[in-house]
């Protein structure tokens, strides 16, 4: 009889793991001094700013932008750049819809490039063959956390002379050659999501070392407000100009981040490096504790990868190794041993609802061809993230690795103990 706790046994853990997101009491009352001072949005306080400036220090660029989420970071990036109408953005087949959709939001055109098994990063080796004409612009995102293989992408860009855009919506914290993420391309862009490393339930930002992307960014997050180099930590009237200064030259909109979301976001900050050491340390250990242990194979971690963030930790799971126990039935089976593990992804981005129907949804967005989609995303080949998503793809959140060794022990002893009891429980569900 198998003591799986699936089939009535004892779990291999009995308490969570650490909640998300981490509450302190002063958290509390940085924000309640924001409610009760009445200053709650950006335009006339300085606690946007401030926190600006500290979390572009920290990951190492020269300017920061806050924004209302990370998918109006990324679309902002692009407008920035001022690419040609329809122009071509490659960017990876296995990542969040927002990463794909600020894309056709900002008037471009989206082209998927395959992933490596064994990073779910962009293949740079695919991306030459994914290059046209059309193409001005390579949009990566360091997925989970882990840095892409920045060299071979900036070689691509820089030999077909395209911009580089990081979505680092997972990132914060994590390095590439010691540099921290966002910093290394044209520009990069964060999410403060609430499951994020760094959070206050929604928010965003865009870094960048180009004074120039960084003076767009801000007139057209901020309804044009205009001349901001000059006036550093001063936003501008927006919306609230008149007279003689009440003029908007081009299509700009309101994305500005409230001042109490701020706030408490440098208060986070202030902990973030503890944390993203702490998620990196446990991370490398359950990769020393599953290295040996077959059908199982966490994400490799190439020698550019300095620091991991650890946003999401990522295996590949190989039901042969478990006597052909189907994915779903093992993730069940490590969450019923009080493993929140997760199947990630179900689909390739290309494969979703937005861009298999060529007359709906995404003929409103497409601008070039008259407004008729001249992409087949049918039939874009992406083999590996297809393969992945399908049934090899497990998820631990972030959450996990802030709690100790022992529970990265835990993690490797559930999934040994479900392989010693595969057949027990595969015959069990046939």
């Amino acid at each position: 009889m198998s003591d799986l706790a699936l089939l009535g046994g004892q779990p291999v853990r009995t308490k969570p793991f650490p909640q998300w997101p981490i509450v302190e009491e002063s958290d509390v009352q940085a924000v309640a001094e924001v409610v009760r001072s009445g200053a709650w949005g950006r335009l006339g306080a300085n606690q946007v700013h401030e926190f600006e400036k500290a979390f572009a220090a920290y990951q190492g660029a020269a300017y920061g932008l806050s924004v209302n989420s990370g998918g109006v970071a990324l679309e902002l990036a692009l407008i920035c750049l001022h690419l040609p109408r329809g122009a071509e953005v490659l960017v990876p087949a296995y990542t969040y819809m927002a990463t794909a959709t600020c894309i056709l939001r900002a008037g471009l055109t989206p082209v998927f490039v395959d992933i490596h098994e064994d990073t779910y990063n962009i293949d740079p080796a695919r991306l030459e063959a994914a290059i046209t004409d059309q193409t001005a612009a390579i949009l990566v995102v360091h997925f989970g956390g882990l840095s892409c293989d920045m060299d071979a992408v900036l070689s691509v860009a820089g030999k077909h002379n395209l911009r580089v855009v990081e979505d680092s919506a997972h990132a914060h914290g994590a390095t590439w050659k010691n540099r921290g993420l966002g910093t290394i391309g044209d520009v990069g862009c964060f999410s403060f999501q609430a499951s994020k490393n760094l959070n206050a339930g929604e928010g965003g930002m865009l870094l960048t070392n180009d004074a120039q992307i960084y003076t767009r960014a801000i007139e057209y997050h901020d309804l044009w407000a205009g001349g901001m180099l000059e006036r550093e930590g001063q936003l501008g009237q927006g919306s609230m100009r008149s007279g003689a200064t009440w003029d908007y030259p081009v299509a700009a909109s309101s994305n500005r981040m409230p001042t109490y979301q701020a706030v408490l976001l440098h208060r986070q900050l202030e902990r973030l490096e503890e944390q993203t050491e702490l998620r990196a340390a446990n991370g490398a250990y359950l990769d020393d504790l599953l290295d040996d242990l077959e059908g199982i194979q966490p994400r490799r971690q190439d020698d550019w990868v300095t620091r991991d963030s650890r946003h999401l930790y990522i295996c590949r799971y190989d039901p042969d190794a478990f006597d052909g126990l189907p994915r779903e039935t093992f993730i069940k089976a490590l969450n019923a041993e009080g493993i929140p593990a997760a199947p990630g992804y179900g689909r390739a981005l290309h494969r979703t609802g937005l861009f298999q129907d060529r007359n709906g949804e995404l003929a409103r967005f497409w601008n070039r061809n008259g407004g008729e989609p001249d992409i087949d995303y049918q039939s874009a080949p992406c083999p590996v993230t297809e393969r992945l998503c399908a049934g090899e793809t497990l998820w631990l959140s972030q959450n996990v690795f802030l709690d100790t060794p022992e529970g990265m022990t835990h993690i490797a002893t559930a999934i040994e103990k479900i392989r010693a009891s595969a057949t027990d429980l595969r015959s069990s569900v046939e």
